[in-house]
């Protein structure tokens, strides 16, 4: 079966790239099935906000939830799609595909509804990343736990990021930076957010994370308007 999803929605060439995504959610949240028929779990939640924001994606990925389980689990025609997908668990007594059709009933409710649960804030590690993508590149690309074995300086890293990104890279970057210091208004928060975005270094000495992601958001911004002169 062939899907049509919307422009730039996933790059995998796979059966179930929108069920992947899914998928996604919930292994970095605990990998196991957590929804009940009268209550979608926090991964679900979580996936849901993030695909309200693309217009098309639910359509997506029930269709290939329907297409699986008209399939069937385990069914050999399918088997090597389905060696692709996370594997998460289901609770004791429920099969994947009951855990599917589950999860099935609560989109279907959410399309027909329209209504779903917000936040202000992404609420799993997952929705932090899948929200903020470009920033998480940056900083779990740049300044990760081995940061010191690469580069002599934040500058140096940020340099490196700098010249090697296409514009457009480091536009959503800027981008992202802005929303993120503005949706963030705790500063402990800030610092969670930040290395669950791939942060492990501190700031250079003497400058708090805020500040240092102002002034990154800046010199990005400078870069972008420097480049189109």
């Amino acid at each position: 079966m062939t899907h049509h999803y919307p422009e730039g929605f996933l790059d995998r060439d796979e059966r179930f790239p929108a069920l992947h995504e899914l998928l996604d959610s919930y292994a970095f949240s605990g990998n196991s099935f957590t929804d009940t028929p009268d209550e979608p779990g926090a991964a679900l939640k979580a996936y849901v906000r993030q695909a309200m924001r693309t217009p098309g994606v639910l359509d997506a990925v029930i269709a290939e939830i329907d297409d699986l389980l008209r399939a069937g689990l385990f069914n050999d025609d399918i088997a090597d799609d389905v060696d692709l997908l996370p594997h998460v668990e289901p609770p004791a007594g429920r099969s994947v595909e009951q855990c599917l059709a589950t999860i099935r009933s609560h989109l279907e409710r959410i399309r027909t509804t329209g209504v779903w649960e917000q936040a202000r804030l992404p609420q799993t590690d997952w929705e932090w990343r899948k929200q903020f993508p470009e920033l998480s590149s940056l900083l779990g690309g740049y300044f990760h736990q081995d940061h010191p074995r690469f580069y002599r300086s934040h500058r140096e890293a940020l340099d490196d990021y700098l010249d090697g990104n296409p514009e457009e890279y480091l536009a959503e970057a800027a981008e992202e930076l802005g929303a993120f210091l503005s949706c963030v208004s705790s500063d402990k928060e800030l610092e969670r957010a930040a290395e669950i975005l791939g942060l492990m270094v501190y700031p250079p000495d003497g400058v708090p994370l805020r500040q240092w992601l102002t002034d990154v958001q800046g010199i990005l911004t400078h870069r972008l308007r420097r480049g189109a002169v």
